[in-house]
């Protein structure tokens, strides 16, 4: 077992949190100098003394490309049963190192999330931060996680290739890697730990807007594809229309052309469902559906509420949107 640790411009205090967690288990522990400069280079010796394993980049490539260097490492090791990777600002304590690392053992084909609980004295960015992104996450990708920013993780040994292949050089990496780890076949474990912040987390470089955006792709995906659909079927309906002259069939053909698409961007490029064939009945099923809720709607909003026919249609347009896509989601391409 080893602990990875990616280090940009650590503070003094990571040093201490070396020594405590050396105190208390005896695992290599392998930090990656992202790039923090001459100015640092003696805290990375003085970790060196104290038997860490030190990589270096020259210059600063991001938290992500840190990790997969430590990771290409220990692949090449090829003597460890797993990694903890662990924040150097301080947050995570020895105790819930260790605990992960144990659970890694326990638990050898999941991924270990040690996630806070967010009691006690946190920064108010940080706790809404993360309430805000928890509750995004839950609706783009279907998966509750109590903790999508931690950064003290367990991954078994086998992952480690894994990891590598995931995209991402900065702190969106980690939360790509959980956008894809249900998608590949992974599962994951969340572990309780302590909510820890020194010095209202100003040690942090972690940017909770700009490094959390990743969350939202496939909604604009979604909404993109649905776009360009409703496009699509707009210009195959003027031009089938001009040149059959039959209002039906053109109305028959260009909705049956663009759902074509929509479902084969969706399936593709939105979800990533390649291969399940019986999504396609489930779509068009879905289809069904979602055309018998648009009717109902709007004779509702129009003839019972007396709701203009705009607004109507908007309000109604809106709500299908959500449905259509927690659906596709859920159900068709899951």
């Amino acid at each position: 077992m080893k602990i990875i640790i990616p280090a940009y411009e650590p503070s003094e205090k990571f040093l201490d949190l070396i020594k405590r967690i050396k105190d208390l288990m005896d695992m290599e522990i392998i930090i990656v100098d992202d790039g923090s400069g001459e100015k640092y280079q003696e805290i990375f010796k003085a970790a060196e003394k104290l038997g860490c394993n030190v990589l270096r980049h020259n210059i600063n490539l991001g938290k992500g490309t840190a990790l997969k260097t430590a990771f290409l490492e220990v692949i090449n090791s090829g003597d460890s049963e797993g990694v903890v990777c662990v924040d150097c600002d301080g947050q995570h304590s020895p105790e819930d190192i260790q605990n992960i690392a144990k659970n890694i053992l326990n638990y050898k084909d999941r991924m270990i999330l040690g996630v806070r609980k967010f009691v006690g004295k946190v920064p108010f960015r940080s706790m809404i931060g993360n309430k805000i992104i928890r509750k995004i996450f839950e609706l783009v990708t279907g998966n509750y996680i109590s903790d999508t920013q931690t950064g003290l993780r367990g991954y078994p040994s086998f992952m480690l290739p894994w990891l590598c292949s995931i995209e991402g050089e900065r702190f969106e990496y980690e939360l790509n890697l959980l956008l894809k780890v249900k998608e590949s076949g992974y599962k994951i474990i969340e572990i309780p730990i302590d909510t820890i912040y020194d010095g209202n987390n100003k040690g942090s470089h972690f940017r909770p807007l700009l490094d959390s955006i990743r969350v939202f792709i496939p909604m604009i995906k979604f909404s993109a594809v649905s776009l360009l659909s409703g496009v699509l079927d707009f210009v195959l309906l003027l031009g089938i229309e001009k040149i059959l002259g039959n209002l039906f069939v053109a109305v028959f053909l260009s909705r049956l052309c663009s759902s074509l698409f929509n479902y084969g961007c969706n399936r593709n490029l939105v979800f990533n469902s390649k291969g399940k064939v019986n999504s396609f009945v489930k779509y068009y099923f879905l289809v069904l559906v979602v055309l018998v809720c648009n009717y109902v709607m709007m004779s509702l909003f129009t003839s019972t509420l007396m709701l203009p026919l705009v607004l109507s249609k908007v309000i109604t347009e809106a709500i299908l949107f959500l449905f259509s896509y927690i659906s596709q989601r859920k159900f068709v391409f899951n």
